[in-house]
């Protein structure tokens, strides 16, 4: 039996604003990471920053991904914010 389920997880502002490091969510088939950041925007409040004028970066499986990239039952999904230099 496979995994159904994905593994989303938030890392730095990302985390401490939504006050959450991680969600186990269904995965729905032909979803795309940006179809998910989406979704969970929709939540409203704090939520609605993933699709605000800061863009979130995205990694599937540890590696950087585009919101077209698709995802796939098991997937680990990490958002986190955009890394400033200094």
């Amino acid at each position: 039996m496979t995994n159904q389920t994905l593994t989303v997880r938030f890392f730095a502002r990302l985390r401490e604003e939504l006050d959450t490091e991680q969600l186990t969510l269904p995965a729905d088939t032909d979803q795309t990471a940006g179809d998910l950041l989406a979704a969970l925007a929709s939540r409203g409040g704090p939520w609605a920053q993933l699709q605000g004028d800061q863009p979130v970066m995205i990694a599937i499986n540890q590696v950087m991904a585009k919101p077209g990239a698709p995802v796939k039952p098991g997937d680990e999904v990490a958002f986190f914010p955009p890394v400033t230099g200094g």
